[in-house]
């Protein structure tokens, strides 16, 4: 008599699970969502599930195409991603450096990605990446037209960033707090970067929500040795968004205030580049600013700084909540950190033992500078730092995270295709 009963061989095996996300940034840019769901997507890809990307031609960080069609993508044409992801390009407006730019580019790449996010497959679960509130929205209807569980990954305090920025005013800053809560009291899961800011939405009685920190690939990250205790002149080193967040006027002030006996290096780009240029000039500070680096570029300014800077400003309450991404990589690094921050990042800095935290203030920034140059023995971290990042913000353990809240979600087990 024939066993009732199936072996296990003969079972049929379980689809994979398919997941879509629409981003605001992608590869090939460099930009915090391109790192942290690119490194995601790798280890999605290597657990078996299919992976679909909705995200604007590349643009990003200028507003305009500057790479090959081939690399930058066509509008609603399918790109393959450097780990058999599937990429759905849409387009986009044209922009300069302004906020409001911005804006307008975002709202109409989010709308371009309903129809975009409808020409790819039905997925298991929806993911919706922040901080672009407009593809939360546009998340938000494909999620319901397809009739799949939403995804809504807040990598910023929203709203509460905008009220302390107070980006809108009036009336319509209102509807913006509004649909922004209407779509995280409504997505089956949010996706917190920080404890902090999790908590926060759970008290305002958000009933699903997870944390899944940024971090890095710790192992690819070297350990660079200690400065040189017989250099001459101070050098501290910021890498990042220059704007209205970061307060970076508060640091060339500090610069100033130390002088020609030390050198600070800004990277990167933002909306406020322009007048911190102005303001360094104005004051004579001791400031050099260079284009966004990428790769040996960055491990070369890394060397050069005897301190990393770590700054948001300490007037809005919801940084008290807010982890700077560059965080986890100056701590990996093994370099000292001049941290001028609040609330989690403080935490943070403090328990990894990597380095000072100080006020916001010019004299109170200059004042640490000078007495670092006097004791550079303060420079020389241990290994504290980076086993910190090891075991908190590494991306298998990240990556893993994310996995079991989605195959939750997905109702799949743990580890489960």
């Amino acid at each position: 008599m024939a066993n009732d009963k199936q072996s296990s061989s003969e079972l049929p095996e379980k689809e994979p699970l398919k997941v879509l996300l629409l981003a605001h940034s992608y590869w090939p840019e460099h930009s915090p969502p391109q790192r942290r769901w690119s490194a995601f997507i790798r280890d999605f890809r290597h657990a078996g599930w299919q992976v679909d990307v909705v995200a604007p031609v590349a643009h990003f960080p200028v507003g305009r195409r500057e790479l090959p069609r081939e690399e930058a993508g066509v509008p609603f044409r399918t790109q393959r991603g450097r780990f058999g992801e599937r990429i759905m390009r849409v387009p986009f407006i044209p922009h300069g450096n302004s906020q409001l730019g911005r804006l307008v580019d975002q709202c109409f790449s989010a709308v371009m990605s309903i129809p975009g996010s409808l020409l790819r497959r039905r997925p298991d679960v929806i993911v919706a990446t922040a901080p672009s509130l407009p593809i939360l929205a546009a998340g938000f209807i494909v999620s319901r037209i397809r009739r799949v569980p939403l995804v809504v990954e807040m990598r910023d305090a929203w709203p509460d960033l905008a009220r302390d920025a107070r980006l809108v005013q009036g009336s319509v800053k209102s509807v913006v707090e509004h649909v922004v809560e209407f779509i995280q009291n409504r997505a089956e899961l949010v996706v917190t970067v920080t404890e902090g800011f999790a908590d926060t939405l759970r008290a305002r009685g958000v009933r699903n929500v997870s944390t899944v920190s940024n971090g890095l690939d710790v192992d690819t990250i070297p350990v660079l040795p200690a400065p040189d205790m017989d250099k001459e002149v101070f050098t501290a080193l910021y890498l990042g968004n220059h704007g209205a967040s970061q307060r970076l006027d508060v640091i060339i002030r500090a610069s100033a205030l130390v002088g020609s006996s030390m050198r600070l290096t800004l990277v990167g780009h933002g909306t406020q580049r322009k007048d911190l240029v102005r303001l360094a000039r104005e004051l004579d500070a001791p400031v050099t600013f260079l284009p966004s680096l990428h790769g040996p570029e960055v491990l070369e300014q890394y060397a050069k700084a005897d301190t990393c800077i770590v700054s948001l400003r300490d007037d809005w309450k919801s940084f008290k909540t807010t982890v700077p991404s560059k965080t986890y990589e100056v701590l990996a690094i093994g370099r000292h950190v001049t941290a001028v921050v609040l609330g989690e990042a403080e935490r943070i800095v403090r328990d990894a033992g990597a380095g000072d935290v100080v006020k916001a203030h010019p004299e109170a920034i200059a004042a640490l500078w000078r007495g670092l140059a006097a004791d550079r023995g303060r420079l020389i971290r241990s290994e504290d730092s980076r086993q910190w990042v090891k075991e908190n913000a590494d991306y298998s353990q990240l990556s893993a995270r994310y996995m079991n809240v989605i195959s939750e979600l997905a109702g799949r087990p743990p580890g489960v295709l």
